[in-house]
């Protein structure tokens, strides 16, 4: 299949803000270093940086292509690129300030976290670009698009919370084992949940299906919204740490009982109209002509939607 020509904007706007961040991990890199090994640092991140730029050169461009379809093929072999080399990374920032805590200052540290919590989800809203999604005509699903992606959102600053625990100034240190665990298990689910998410978005196509919408909110109840509440619950408890985020872990209370009670109204409604299809042909057909021109045989159709049709737009 042949791309369409990419959008400038958007291969603008994603090449930005992946060589932002990567510019200040570099940064804090070469700073965490003194002397001949800061020149050493500094070639060998400039070599990685170079290389970095000559696969991004292809991989955005081919995002920027498909951001009007339906598929988010590249943009998902795009975030795994950027997580992949980030948190490499980020890994080596975390053992410099663990081996030297005076390496970096506190204000250094936080501005770290903040760097990382506007650029790691910035990015992937930007992949997932839903104001470009020309086939999302109504606003009843551009919105629970948007909720959904606002979740997963969420969910990306609750694993990077976890990982700034690392990093952040702390009045009493984790064991290693424990610290390794918790920045690989981050690492391995912002790697992978995100993928989840925009390969939801490309598998649903041009019509939302919310069959196909399920698999991203129960991955994230049971390895973030349940887990995340467990390490921060063992590190409070056991370890004394004074930096656990006490928000986040109602964030992941109120995210349980929503994603809970969306379960079982979903199945109630599955199991009230267990053959949707007519419902389905009706809204692909209202999909497939604009809002401005009538449907055929509009005046056999009721004023109010039917209760299947609205387990469909759910």
């Amino acid at each position: 299949m042949v791309l369409p020509p990419p959008d400038k904007r958007h291969v603008c706007l994603t090449t930005i803000v992946i060589m932002t961040s990567m510019a200040f991990m570099d940064a804090y890199l070469v700073e965490q270093n003194q002397g001949p090994r800061k020149i050493g640092v500094c070639i060998i991140v400039l070599v990685g940086d170079v290389c970095f730029l000559i696969v991004l050169r292809y991989v955005a461009v081919w995002v920027g292509a498909e951001v009007r379809t339906a598929r988010r093929g590249y943009a998902m072999i795009l975030w795994f690129l950027y997580i992949f080399v980030l948190e490499i990374k980020l890994y080596f920032v975390f053992q410099n300030c663990k081996a030297d805590r005076k390496s970096l200052e506190t204000v250094a540290r936080k501005a770290l976290t903040l760097l990382l919590s506007v650029c790691v989800p910035g990015l992937y809203l930007v992949l997932v670009a839903l104001d470009s999604m020309e086939y999302v005509r109504t606003f009843r699903k551009k919105e629970d698009m948007r909720g959904r992606l606002f979740w997963v959102a969420l969910d990306l600053l609750d694993l990077l919370d976890i990982q700034a625990n690392l990093w952040e100034p702390q009045r009493t240190g984790l064991p290693i084992w424990a610290e390794g665990l918790m920045f690989f298990y981050c690492y391995i689910l912002l790697l992978i949940l995100p993928c989840v998410s925009l390969s939801e978005i490309s598998m649903q196509g041009e019509h939302v299906s919310p069959q196909k919408m399920m698999l991203y909110p129960v991955l994230s109840l049971v390895t973030i919204n349940v887990v995340t509440i467990l390490i921060r619950g063992v590190n409070m408890v056991l370890f004394q740490d004074s930096r656990v985020s006490t928000i986040f872990v109602g964030k992941n209370v109120v995210a349980i009982a929503t994603k809970a009670s969306t379960f079982l109204e979903y199945r109630k409604q599955v199991k009230e109209f267990p053959h949707p299809q007519n419902a389905m042909a009706l809204e692909l057909q209202q999909n497939s002509v604009g809002h401005t021109q009538p449907l055929p045989n509009a005046t056999s159709l009721p004023h109010e939607p039917s209760p299947a049709q609205d387990v469909i737009d759910t």
